[in-house]
């Protein structure tokens, strides 16, 4: 990484979304473990006891671990996240914070920590204060704009400002929203969110005829996700030394095409080669994965209705249909055999093969062979085809195809 690129932070949710981030060129991943983070019900998040592990994955690739601890903390927990933050310490670079009791247990022993956007620190008297306690870096609210990071970044000079580029956007205030809570006794703000947002909502008259109205056109609370591909150069100028990618929950092809777009945008922006094409291309690439639309945030000011979904689900331009698992890898040929157990394979599809050490693997199934036969589909039974790494016994195989 070039000294002058920001950091590009990833999300881990399991360990094949952790293998695919650092094979797409994260240069930092954070996590959660089984409690006290914003996303404990979500993803599926590792434990105390892989912590050792996955910090020597990131260790050999040259990668820094955080440790997402940045939802409330009730009273009768207050021991539990003591104990978490020293168990954790040895493993971690930093921890990532929401509560004055983990930041207050990470200044006691020593541990570099970053305070959440859950915070909601958008002004420089904030981010000065916190500096002055000892965070390391500030992960800005997602409210602020360009202009409002540029004087940050000059108020407090010797402070890492850490922004979201990519993923999905919350329409409360920096994600702490009760809508969840008093919906379903489940709080976002505990990293249990039902998303009642992302749904369609009508009006129901109580009595009389019992008429209802739609709430408005599509899903009213509901924003796009954020990319910041377009804008990217800018962003980076305002004065962001860590673009954090959102998406612990997401699945592993989606942490591999967004880390890896973005990767290749930072790396172009260092050699002066991000240009309007090129920003584009990457745009086109993330399109291909889960997303509700794309918006800017609100980096350039208050979002208008135009960034709100108007759909349920998954606007993605690809989508994946499960064909079966490995059953051997043969290194010095470079090819995998594939037994088929559901969607057929045709010469010329796009395969991604999926695992906890393999991590994200697409390739073209140029030449199928079984045995001496080269078939140009196969229904059922296995096959062989070439295959640029190495995959493991058992991964998931899925055939690629664009959505109508």
């Amino acid at each position: 990484m070039p000294p002058s690129s920001p950091e590009l932070l990833a999300p881990a949710g399991d360990a094949t979304c952790l293998q695919a981030a650092l094979d797409a060129g994260a240069d930092a991943v954070y996590l959660g473990l089984d409690r006290l983070h914003m996303r404990r019900a979500a993803a599926r998040n590792f434990t105390l006891q892989d912590l050792p592990g996955v910090s020597r994955l990131c260790q050999d690739r040259g990668a820094r671990l955080y440790l997402a601890l940045n939802s409330i903390v009730y009273e009768p927990e207050l021991p539990a996240a003591t104990e978490l933050v020293a168990a954790a310490a040895p493993h971690v670079d930093a921890v990532i914070a929401a509560d004055w009791a983990v930041m207050d247990a990470c200044i006691e022993r020593g541990v570099p920590f970053h305070v959440s956007t859950q915070m909601s620190v958008s002004n420089s008297a904030a981010a000065r204060r916190l500096h002055g306690l000892g965070a390391r870096r500030i992960v800005l609210a997602r409210e602020c704009t360009l202009a409002e990071i540029a004087a940050i970044r000059a108020a407090v000079p010797g402070l890492q400002l850490e922004a979201f580029v990519h993923g999905a956007m919350c329409v409360s205030v920096s994600g702490r929203c009760l809508l969840s809570h008093e919906a379903y006794g489940l709080s976002g703000n505990r990293g249990e969110c039902r998303q009642p947002c992302r749904r369609e909502y009508e009006i129901r008259e109580l009595d009389g005829e019992n008429a209802a109205f739609v709430v408005g056109r599509g899903y009213v609370l509901s924003p796009r996700d954020l990319c910041s591909l377009p804008f990217l150069d800018e962003l980076v100028a305002a004065g962001i030394g860590a673009c954090k990618i959102e998406g612990r929950s997401r699945n592993a092809e989606y942490v591999h095409t967004v880390v890896g777009a973005y990767r290749a945008a930072l790396d172009a922006l260092a050699a002066g080669a991000l240009d309007a094409a090129r920003k584009q291309e990457l745009v086109e690439r993330c399109r291909k994965v889960f997303h509700r639309g794309f918006s800017v945030g609100h980096y350039f000011g208050r979002p208008a209705s135009g960034d709100f979904t108007d759909g349920d689900g998954n606007a993605a331009t690809c989508r994946k249909e499960f064909v079966g698992r490995v059953r051997h890898y043969y290194p010095a040929a470079g090819a995998v055999d594939i037994e088929v157990q559901d969607a057929p394979v045709a010469a010329g599809d796009t395969l991604m093969i999926q695992g906890v050490t393999s991590g994200v693997v697409t390739l073209v199934a140029q030449h199928l062979r079984r045995d001496a036969a080269t078939p140009v589909r196969v229904e059922s039974g296995w096959f062989t085809v070439a295959c640029p790494s190495r995959v493991r016994q058992g991964d998931r195989v899925y055939r690629l195809t664009p959505r109508a």
